[in-house]
């Protein structure tokens, strides 16, 4: 099964040893296979949307930043409850947070 991490801003500061931590982290994921990807999300982006046949371009930064999502990881496990084990380990190395675990479907 594979879910998409999410956390939205904000979150603290990263510092040397938040980056150690992670580092680590990722590491660890990598080497068992889980890891299928991850990254930072600028900011800033584009929000389209679509209502009555009109399509809506609005530039971003957002103002309502807790909303942004601001990094993502693509996990392949076994279950939902793996995910959600390797969100606590991530909230447990950065702290106050929130995201979102969604399951991915299509081909693999």
């Amino acid at each position: 099964m594979r879910f998409l991490m999410t956390l939205n801003a904000p979150v603290r500061p990263p510092d040397q040893q938040l980056y150690a931590e992670m580092g680590r982290f990722v590491d660890e994921l990598a080497q068992a296979g889980v890891l299928v990807a991850t990254g930072g999300l600028a900011m800033d982006g584009t929000h389209v949307s679509a209502r009555d046949g009109k399509v809506t371009v609005v530039d971003g930064p957002y103002p309502e930043t807790k909303e942004t999502i601001i990094s993502f990881a693509l996990v392949d496990v076994a279950s939902k409850d793996e995910a959600i084990e390797l969100s606590r380990r991530f909230f447990g190395i950065t702290g106050d947070g929130e995201g979102d675990l969604r399951q991915v479907f299509g081909p693999e």
